[in-house]
């Protein structure tokens, strides 16, 4: 199900003040650089399974003939089990990027501190939720 309405803070501990983008690992695409690149540049454009289903696909490399062909049992297969929303996310828990789910639950990222975060935040009729910590208090 895609959350309306929602604004995600960043993590009360997150380890960082300012929004910093982040990089892929070595070999290895990162969630939090696919996530990054996947909102950045299409704000309002994914709901949070299209985002997840996406993230998935970028990050095993499942090659584009065979997603055309699979799509559907690669879907269903991703969704049998349950998966997080961006409260876990590390864009929001160690990034520094808060996540707004529109009423039509699709996503935008914005920087902490910025402009339209603060918006947000300020925002009596927008639900807000911090993003889950990554030390429990």
């Amino acid at each position: 199900m895609n959350p309306i309405n929602q604004f995600i803070e960043i993590a009360p501990d997150s380890p960082t003040k300012t929004a910093i983008v982040p990089q892929d690992k070595a070999e290895k695409r990162s969630i939090a650089a696919i996530e990054y690149e996947l909102l950045s540049t299409r704000p309002y454009g994914l709901t949070l399974e299209d985002l997840k289903f996406e993230t998935y696909v970028r990050q095993k490399q499942i090659p584009p003939a065979e997603l055309k062909m699979h799509r559907k049992q690669l879907w269903e297969e991703y969704f049998a089990k349950p998966y997080a929303c961006m409260r876990a996310s590390p864009l929001t828990k160690k990034y520094g990027w808060g996540a707004h789910y529109d009423e039509q639950g699709k996503i935008a990222i914005y920087a902490v501190g910025s402009k339209e975060y603060l918006r947000l935040l300020a925002d009596k009729s927008v639900n807000k939720f911090f993003a889950m910590r990554s030390k429990r208090a």
